[in-house]
Order: C-alpha cells, then structure tokens, then sequence
C-alpha cells in the first residue's frame, strides 16, 4: 500500500499534512494494522503545546500501550471527538475521518520527517 503523497511522517508512524501555518495529524495505516483491537485513544485538550518527537497522547490495544509523538510543534486546535469514541474511522479511513488533532502555528523544520517514498521504504523494512 502506497502512503498519500500530500503529507509527511514520521518513524513512529505518525502522518502531518500542512496546510499553511495549520497541519493535521494522525496515524498511518501501517500503525493501526499492526496495533489492531484499539480500545482506547487518549488525546490532549485543545491549547496544549505540543513538542516535536514527544509524545502528545496514546493507543491502547488489548495487547499494548503506544505513545502517539507530535511531528513538528505547535498547539493544539482541535481534536476528533469521534475518533476518541469510536475506532472505526482509524482502520477504515486514517488518513481521512480517522485524523486525530489539528495543530497551529506549526514550527520547526523538517529534518527526520519523512516523505511518501521514504516513509513506505521504511515500513517495507520494518516488516522484515
């Protein structure tokens, strides 16, 4: 599967798509099936800064827990309340619908964020 070209990730398997000074994150779909059977996502409040490479919330499976890391810095402008109540969207569209917070004033350079090509590499590593 081929990861959407628009956007940039991470090698915790987060993805941001910047738009302007505003970006959007979620977790790849790489990410989600191999979490599988998530039963909770715990996201922070709108306000909250976020750093960049730390952690900003978690996913639990009934197997593990994982942090989700920030891709660039920034605060937080909104969350998906639906996401944080139904799962669904994460597995069926996590680049669409399941997209977990938007973030403002989006800062820091780039270095270590990965393009689609790149990105795919690496999970095609990871799986061997």
């Amino acid at each position: 599967m081929s990861s959407p070209q628009d956007r940039l990730y991470t090698r915790t398997h987060e993805w941001i798509r910047i738009e302007g000074g505003r970006a959007s994150v979620g977790l790849t779909a790489f990410a989600v099936e191999a979490i599988k059977d998530i039963v909770f996502i715990e996201l922070p409040a709108p306000g909250r800064a976020l750093e960049a490479g730390k952690p900003f919330g978690v996913v639990e499976s009934v197997k593990a827990v994982f942090d989700l890391n920030a891709p660039l810095a920034g605060v937080v402008a909104e969350t998906n309340k639906a996401v944080e109540s139904d799962f669904s969207a994460l597995a069926s569209d996590p680049y669409g619908a399941g997209w977990l917070l938007r973030i403002e004033g989006v800062a820091g350079g780039r270095e270590g964020l990965l393009d689609a090509a790149a990105y795919d590499r690496f999970c095609a590593e990871e799986r061997h």
